[in-house]
């Protein structure tokens, strides 16, 4: 999962919403800090979108995949 994905997939889970969750909600699982800080240290976007998602409770079934854009038709 590139950058871009993650912040498609925050978006498109979270809405308007998503932008306070991962500046400011402060996850155990990526060692006490926000989604923000755990990407600007290094972490893959993939393993903190998992971590965001487990967090906010959101079904494994909308966990995986997420960030792509749907297809045109």
């Amino acid at each position: 999962m590139r950058l871009s994905e993650f912040h498609y997939a925050v978006t498109e889970e979270f809405g308007a919403y998503g932008a306070v969750l991962v500046r400011d909600l402060v996850l155990s699982a990526l060692g006490s800090r926000t989604a923000e800080q755990a990407i600007a240290a290094g972490l893959p976007p993939r393993e903190v979108w998992f971590a965001l998602c487990a967090a906010e409770d959101v079904p494994p079934a909308r966990r995986h995949g997420a960030g792509l854009p749907k297809p045109r038709d």
